[in-house]
């Protein structure tokens, strides 16, 4: 597949309201954008099949299960794992188990943007200092409305856009290099770093008030082999139902 360059823009642009910081999907959030399975999808769009960025960025999703950023740290990039995973493997024509063995080291490359991204920010918050202490209010806001965000759309949008406009034929041909074994040994890395992720997932809800609901789902899923979709919708009303008699007992309690 061919990316031309309007798609790569694009593509770019979707990394870009990916990243913590962005105001433009305020009802959203950029941390649910940024999840790869959301940022595949949009990708999938913009590459006119919507249903195989969906399956690539649900692949990709499965390492990134119990990411978490705290503290302003962030040890990996899942929007753009799931961006640029996304975009470089349905170019490439790969499987779903290489477009996670691609986007993981992908991932930990973001952490530069995002380093770089909170270095900058810092000279932009001296000069609201400075604005600020000659009383220039339009200045002020100038600076922090525009400023950041311009900067912040430079550093993402155009290195994935020149990655992906000159970087898809390169993946193409380096897979294409590695057929046989190589190409096995990737698909069985891409088959190993999911079930990692789902084992953070696992260690994290390991105490017994919690850890029932995943046998739950095991058994619909398993033993009574109801689709995903059914599981989620029980799911969905199990946490309802919880939620609200904790509510009730909370208002009791008081």
């Amino acid at each position: 597949m061919k990316i031309n360059l309007i798609q790569a823009i694009l593509i770019g642009i979707i990394y870009y309201l990916s990243v913590n910081g962005t105001p433009w999907l305020s009802l959203l959030g950029s941390t649910v954008m940024a999840r790869p399975l959301i940022c595949g999808t949009f990708v999938g769009f913009i590459l006119g099949d919507p249903v195989q960025g969906c399956i690539y960025g649900a692949a990709i999703s499965l390492p990134y299960l119990a990411y978490i950023s705290a503290g302003g740290t962030v040890p990996m990039d899942p929007g753009l794992a799931g961006t640029l995973g996304t975009a470089l493997a349905m170019a490439a024509k790969a499987s779903p188990s290489i477009a996670v063995t691609l986007a993981v080291p992908i991932g930990l490359l973001g952490t530069v943007i995002w380093i770089v991204h909170m270095t900058v920010d810092i000279s932009f918050l001296h000069m609201i200092d400075n604005a600020a202490e000659n009383a220039d209010i339009k200045k002020t806001d100038r600076i922090q409305m525009y400023l950041p965000q311009v900067f912040l759309f430079l550093i993402t949008v155009v290195p994935v856009m020149i990655i992906v406009y000159f970087g898809s034929g390169a993946v193409s041909s380096l897979l294409s290099s590695l057929s046989g074994t190589p190409l096995h040994i990737l698909n069985v890395i891409g088959g190993v770093l999911p079930a990692l992720g789902i084992a953070m997932i696992l260690q994290s809800i390991n105490n017994k008030h919690i850890l029932i609901y995943y046998f739950i789902g095991v058994v619909l899923a398993v033993y009574l082999n109801l689709p995903i979709i059914a599981v989620s919708v029980v799911g969905f009303i199990i946490a309802f139902l919880y939620t609200q008699l904790l509510f009730s007992k909370t208002k009791e309690a008081q």
